[in-house]
């Protein structure tokens, strides 16, 4: 009896590893052909085709909002057995998600640096999920890793113009960095004040370097009491996180003022410079940054004027093009970045305008032996002479989005990528002259590239504050309140999106501005999609209009 009740359990054992087994290959080996897959297809391609039934639908924050639909997501319960198959999952996905997902893909969706992608591009994204590879180490990418030195060195030669004896010299070196991909511009701008940090505190006279020993140890080997970085007062908010991971502190990643053109002050500058050096000889500049592309207004700093200033007092330079990088590519307006080539390491996203999927961003560096301090090795990979990309980089894992830009490149080409830098500007440009024959707009920011800000201003609003100036407080904050309003309800339920920010002018009355923001990066965003928008903003206005006046 024993025996048999033994044998029995033993068949069940092996009956639920064949199960299982068969899960798993049902998993891995199997293939969705069915209706989920079908359905999942049709999506995808009213998303490629931008059928105009789908990319005019409500863009803001789809069919219910964030408090309502955060009701549907609260189970925290992972069930032991499979719920549903692939198919079902991709059907409900479809069903319960995608319709309140954002529709970025719209040419009315033009608030962030979110856009429409070219189809290839997610053709490119589903090759390099398939390949699944490990792009940090050799031994789990193979050709993916000279594919990415090879684009590395192109987008390199693209900001420096090194010679052809340089590039040939570093394009596939194990030894040296001329840049590295990213998780995005974040990381980017950490790694290019890590690779900064390393050079200013370096090892010397019996000190093994601030990467080895810390920046205590660091500042005390160099005689230093704080490090210092200088940035427009728009600069990204990355760079403060930069300044706490790289342990100098947020603090000490210190704003300077923008001229009239939302541009750093050459002027403040400068003289921020020599307070630093006047207040105690043991500060020291880390780096001062250029944006060449503010997230908010996208204006460009004085590049070539900044690049001087630190060559004289001996400071790292980097350029955060995070977003205005790819400008480089078009013959037209590639001058707007005049002066980053004096950079000593340059930030450029890939899922911004290069239109690359989420996320990807790069740093590059004009010292291809800069990143040498922060090199990092194992026993099980990154070994020296191992040519992996993870020797030098702060990720320990990424995925082949390289080999998307790679063939982004290829597919587009230099006039492909200038083509739509140019459409972006210059129908920014279009929309800034529409504004500003508007009575009732006012532009704030002027487009240096695709990005603009504004403002509903009733026009009497100017003539009230000549007749009474007692009333100019209550008048600000009406006109605050009102584009508030203005974004929150278009947002909601109109057929466009823009986004709002809040601008900053010490000089003014008061000094907080509450503008609307538009970001033209989709192609198919033309001036009669945009006058739909603002004509909407318009609408929306005159209907609220009438409750604010009551204060007045």
């Amino acid at each position: 009896m024993i025996i048999a009740e033994r044998k029995e359990r033993q068949v069940s054992i092996l009956e639920a590893a064949e199960n299982n087994q068969e899960f798993l290959r049902s998993i891995f080996m199997g293939c969705s052909n069915g209706t989920g897959h079908s359905k999942l297809q049709k999506y995808i391609e009213q998303v490629l085709f931008e059928t105009p039934s789908f990319l005019k639908h409500h863009v803001g924050f789809g069919k219910g909002s964030v408090k309502e639909l955060s009701g549907k997501f609260t189970n925290t319960l992972i069930r032991r057995q499979s719920e549903k198959n692939s198919n079902e999952v991709i059907i409900d996905l479809i069903n319960n998600i995608v319709p309140y997902a954002v529709n970025v893909a719209s040419p009315y969706f033009v608030g962030h640096m979110t856009s429409a992608i070219p189809p290839f591009m997610i053709q490119l994204k589903a090759i390099a999920a398939a390949l699944n590879q490990n792009v940090v180490k050799l031994e789990t990418s193979g050709v993916v890793s000279l594919v990415e030195k090879q684009v590395l060195a192109k987008i390199h030669r693209l900001i420096y113009r090194r010679t052809q004896d340089f590039y040939d010299h570093h394009v596939q070196n194990q030894d040296t960095t001329l840049g590295c991909f990213t998780e995005g511009g974040t990381v980017a701008n950490i790694t290019a004040l890590w690779a900064a940090r390393d050079a200013l505190l370096a090892p010397r006279d019996g000190f093994g370097g601030v990467e080895k020993e810390g920046v205590e140890a660091g500042y005390r080997a160099y005689g230093i009491d704080r490090c210092i970085v200088l940035v427009s007062r728009l600069g990204h908010y990355s760079l403060r996180k930069a300044g706490g991971i790289l342990g100098i502190g947020s603090e000490n990643i210190i704003p300077v003022e923008v001229d009239e053109n939302s541009r750093i002050n050459i002027h403040s500058l400068a003289k921020k410079i020599e307070e630093i050096k006047s207040e105690s000889s043991r500060n020291r500049l880390l780096a001062i940054v250029g944006i060449g592309g503010t997230t908010e207004t996208g204006t460009i700093d004085p590049l070539k004027e900044m690049g001087e200033i630190c060559a004289e007092n001996g400071v790292h330079f980097h350029v955060d093009a995070a977003w205005g990088g790819p400008a480089l590519l078009s013959e037209k307006y590639s001058y707007l970045l005049e002066g980053i080539d004096l950079a000593d390491s340059v930030t450029i996203d890939g899922h911004k305008q290069f239109y690359m999927p989420m996320s990807s961003g790069m740093v590059y560096f004009k010292d291809p032996y800069i990143m040498n301090n922060v090199s990092y090795r194992a026993n099980y990979i990154i070994r020296d002479g191992s040519g992996d990309l993870g020797i030098r980089s702060a990720s320990g894992s990424r995925e082949a989005n390289s080999l998307i830009l790679h063939s982004a490149l290829r597919i587009m080409g230099a006039r492909g990528y200038g083509l739509l830098v140019e459409h972006g500007i210059e129908t920014a440009r279009q929309l800034a002259e529409e504004i500003m024959r508007r009575p009732d707009f006012h532009l704030v920011t002027p487009p240096e590239l695709n990005i603009l800000t504004y403002q509903i201003y009733p026009e009497h609003y100017g003539r009230i504050l000549e007749d009474s100036p007692d009333k100019e407080e209550i008048i600000y904050q009406n006109i605050n309140e009102i584009n508030r309003t203005i974004q929150r309800q278009q947002r909601e339920c109109g057929i466009g999106f823009v986004s709002r920010t809040v601008l900053v002018n010490k000089n003014a009355p008061y000094r907080e501005k509450v503008v609307l923001r538009i970001v033209i990066a989709n192609p198919m965003t033309n001036m009669d999609i945009l006058k739909e928008v603002i004509d909407e903003q318009e609408q929306i206005y005159k209907s609220i209009l009438p409750g604010y006046e009551l204060n007045l």
